[in-house]
């Protein structure tokens, strides 16, 4: 149809590359778009320290096990040891849903970041912050903001 293709990899990270490579391949230009436009979802954890940007993190790793667990709920908030949490095979499971995730601070997501674009050729990100704390949230996109 000759439109952009937006794909949920903050999710769904397995079928990005294949996802991509099919819109790609079959994409007709339109009046609306002339060559293919891809745009992909990618979670970011970023905080002033990597350290404060994993303890982030363990609010998503914890609402994804629970999906595995059959629990789905609220966001729940950060915890210390992610590794209580969990058994080996939820944590197995649970990353690889949150493979396309970039947790860091600035330098380290910007390198994720940058990476995967060159991995994915995604024409424009779409940034999913499943934070707890809506200042730790703002303070992510703060972050997120100068890398643009």
């Amino acid at each position: 149809m000759g439109l952009p293709f937006a794909f949920a990899s903050h999710f769904a990270p397995e079928a990005l590359l294949p996802a991509f490579k099919v819109y790609r391949d079959h994409f007709r230009p339109s009046v609306s778009l002339a060559e293919p436009y891809a745009m992909a979802g990618v979670n970011v954890f970023a905080a002033d320290t990597d350290a404060k940007a994993r303890r982030l993190f363990t609010s998503a790793q914890q609402a994804v096990t629970n999906v595995y667990r059959g629990a789905r709920g609220q966001l729940p908030p950060p915890i210390d040891d992610i590794d209580a949490f969990w058994s080996p095979d939820e944590r197995t499971w649970t990353s690889n849903r949150l493979a396309r995730s970039f947790v860091g601070s600035e330098a380290g997501v910007r390198k994720g970041l940058d990476a995967f674009v060159a991995e994915t050729g995604a024409d424009e990100l779409i940034a999913a912050s499943a934070i707890y704390d809506h200042g730790a949230r703002l303070r992510s996109y703060e972050i997120l903001s100068r890398m643009s």
